[in-house]
């Protein structure tokens, strides 16, 4: 969904290879309690800031466009939002080792046609990024980075590291490094220790 507000050019590092994985973690307990993280417009632009995806002053223009036009930001955020959750349904599915939902593609295709390109190499401080334009404000336009980096990983190699954690509570999505690509939970200081908690429990009760 296009919005009216104006933001100027940026150059902007090529994405983490897991940083659309942040993002669908950006709600977790999924299977519990769910906890949301990221809850306005705002919140959104803020992570965006913090994740080296708009600069600092394209973060502000924003912040300031939004008091100005509530509804659309609002809307925004719910598209932004929206897009999360195709990309968590996505990776989870792939996780999984099954085949996403050809809607959710669909969803991810139209948000990414709807990104600005990478196109053209600038210098950014001691590096180069790519220089986008932000004719308008949208969910795909904010989260581009998000969008390439999600793509970027569907369709490489590394899609087979791509996990979910086991616990059915939690449902963090994670790319296990590990070198026998056995790794279960999405920590063992959390949800492992959970488990063999548990399976202690139970052998207990057996006795």
């Amino acid at each position: 969904m296009n919005r009216t507000g104006k933001t100027s050019a940026s150059t902007i590092v090529a994405p983490r290879r897991d940083l659309c994985i942040d993002f669908a973690n950006t709600r977790y307990w999924r299977g519990s309690e769910p906890v949301e993280t990221v809850h306005d417009f705002a919140e959104t632009v803020r992570w965006c800031d913090t994740n080296a995806m708009l600069g600092r002053e394209a973060a502000e223009r924003a912040l300031q466009w939004s008091e100005k036009h509530p509804c659309d930001a609002a809307a925004i955020y719910d598209d932004a939002i929206a897009l999360r959750e195709t990309i968590y349904r996505i990776c989870f599915a792939m996780a999984d080792g099954k085949t996403a939902e050809t809607r959710d593609v669909a969803a991810m295709n139209a948000a990414l046609d709807g990104a600005p390109e990478r196109r053209v190499l600038a210098h950014r401080e001691q590096a180069f990024g790519w220089r986008i334009d932000r004719d308008t404000l949208s969910a795909a336009g904010l989260l581009a980075p998000v969008l390439w980096s999600a793509g970027d990983l569907i369709v490489s190699s590394e899609v087979g590291r791509l996990r979910h954690c086991l616990n059915d509570q939690c449902g963090w999505l994670f790319m296990d490094d590990s070198k026998n690509g056995s790794r279960r939970w999405c920590s063992m200081q959390s949800c492992g220790n959970r488990a063999k908690a548990h399976r202690h429990y139970l052998r207990s009760k057996q006795k």
